[in-house]
């Protein structure tokens, strides 16, 4: 709509926002006429007009097999709409039209704001499948008829009030027709089937919703005031109503069509399950964060207990190995308290990269410099958690075996690259990690692949085994040593 609206009209912006803000209502016209609706907008030279928006009915047929919307048609072609335009009133005069052999009543309303016709909805309603119209029915058309002259005399939709066609309750959902007072005149059974599931034991009409509605909600005081003047409609609002066990979901149309206030529309839907359903989530998800938070505290106390035990011991070989396995528990711990802090199994691992990096700091015999580039990004839990250890120990195996304790300083750097990738694979489904040191280097005859070092079996194991990625330890372009990491991942969204 915004492209056709800047392409072919003279439209302001803020008159484009009140187009939109139509379309976002006019479901609810559509299934209240049972009609198809089109809306129609004169070009910016005037001999014309484009189609920009279309909407059909969900309670009964459509009169428009074809997308209208783009549609230009001349002036004077059809006379019902130049005559709304240029009157600036609703026009149902005409005989009904033929189309592909169905009989289609044409009607146009004439779309005002601030004074202004804007355009023009054209409603055309499908008369092969007309009957005699039950009380649903008449109170569908009459509310119809009371929004329609309320979108010509400008009253509606109200601003500031964007809907969620989506998350909103439609005509069929549920709907109460009340008068200027707020007393009940007509509910459909979906209405009432709601009001029932709060507990209701009688019928509705004849009787103040806003008053029945305050007294099934369990509350009392100044909230039960509140909802009883909401229900009864005295303006356009939304609210959920709980009691008896029972959710609904509420949203109130005054209905001023000559611009007094004649009654409202109150349309309604049980959400129930779905709250139910959401809750049971909710639940669900802080159940899974607080087993994570149990998780890393349970690790802490696990790497707390190593570290008490490494300083008992009389084998410096042995501290070392408690320490190495203080780190590795605690590398873990960090990712377990990042997936306590989420709603989903997925973690932000930049930040997760940089405490392993600060931790494994600690242990530098001099004054190495740990920094990391580029971004890990958003990776799953079960690529998160052996990708801290895989990298717990490639920096421990730098820090320890890069940098002797007669050396003065150091560089590690830990780059990142999202999207490296083999050729014919999906670019985003690939992370390659470089960790690069300038320290002494690589032994004579050395093999990352056959090397029995401890953590290195582990980065294999971990790299080739649980990632399904590869590893490889080269020397250095400009010496040092290079560590090259290729692990797949989930794309990012």
């Amino acid at each position: 709509m915004n492209d056709l609206v800047r392409q072919h009209t003279a439209l302001s912006e803020s008159d484009l926002e009140w187009l939109h803000l139509l379309v976002s209502e006019w479901q609810l016209l559509s299934d209240l006429s049972f009609a198809d609706l089109v809306l129609w907008v004169p070009t910016l030279d005037g001999t014309r007009y484009v189609s920009v928006a279309q909407m059909r009915p969900n309670t009964g047929p459509t009169s428009y097999q074809d997308d209208m919307v783009g549609h230009l048609v001349p002036r004077g072609r059809r006379p019902l709409l130049d005559a709304a335009l240029d009157e600036g009133r609703i026009v149902r005069e005409g005989d009904p039209e033929w189309r592909e052999e169905v009989p289609v009543r044409v009607e146009s309303i004439p779309v005002r704001r601030e004074g202004r016709v804007l355009g023009v909805i054209a409603r055309n309603t499908n008369l092969l499948t007309v009957r005699t119209p039950s009380r649903l029915e008449l109170t569908y058309l009459q509310s119809a008829s009371d929004l329609a002259q309320m979108i010509a005399a400008g009253s509606f939709p109200f601003p500031g009030q964007q809907v969620d066609m989506d998350a909103s309750p439609r005509a069929g959902d549920g709907l109460i027709r009340l008068d200027a007072e707020g007393v009940v005149q007509y509910a459909s059974p979906n209405a009432l089937s709601a009001y029932h599931r709060l507990g209701l034991a009688m019928d509705l009409v004849g009787h103040p919703l806003g008053q029945v509605t305050a007294e099934l909600a369990p509350s009392r005081g100044p909230v039960d005031e509140a909802l009883a003047k909401i229900a009864s409609g005295y303006a356009p609002r939304e609210t959920e109503v709980e009691g008896n066990g029972g959710v609904i979901q509420l949203r109130t149309i005054p209905l001023k069509p000559k611009g007094a206030h004649i009654g409202s529309l109150v349309l309604l839907r049980d959400v129930t399950e779905l709250r139910r359903r959401e809750r049971e989530l909710i639940t669900k998800d802080a159940t899974i964060r607080e087993i994570h938070h149990r998780v890393k505290n349970n690790l802490q106390t696990v790497a707390a207990l190593l570290r008490l035990q490494s300083r008992r011991m009389d084998s410096a070989q042995g501290r070392e190995a408690l320490n190495e396995a203080v780190r590795r528990v605690g590398s873990i711990a960090i990712v377990h308290e990042t997936l306590s802090q989420n709603l989903d199994e997925r973690v932000e691992f930049d930040e997760i990269a940089d405490r392993v990096i600060a931790m494994v700091a600690e242990i530098s015999p001099g004054k190495v410099n740990c920094r990391r580039t580029g971004r890990f990004g958003i990776l799953d839990a079960e690529v998160a958690t052996p990708l801290s250890m895989v990298l717990t120990e490639i920096l421990q195996n730098a820090l320890e075996h890069a940098f002797g304790p007669s050396e003065q300083g150091g560089t590690v750097e830990v780059s990142a690259v999202r999207g490296a990738r083999p050729v014919g694979e999906d670019r985003a489904a690939r992370l390659l990690i470089t960790v690069q040191d300038d320290g002494r280097g690589l032994p004579e005859g050395f093999d990352p692949h056959t090397a029995g070092n401890l953590g290195l079996q582990i980065v294999r194991t971990l790299v080739e085994g649980e990632l399904g990625g590869s590893f490889d330890m080269l020397p250095g372009a400009a010496g040092g040593t290079r560590v090259v990491l290729d692990v797949p991942v989930r794309p990012q969204k």
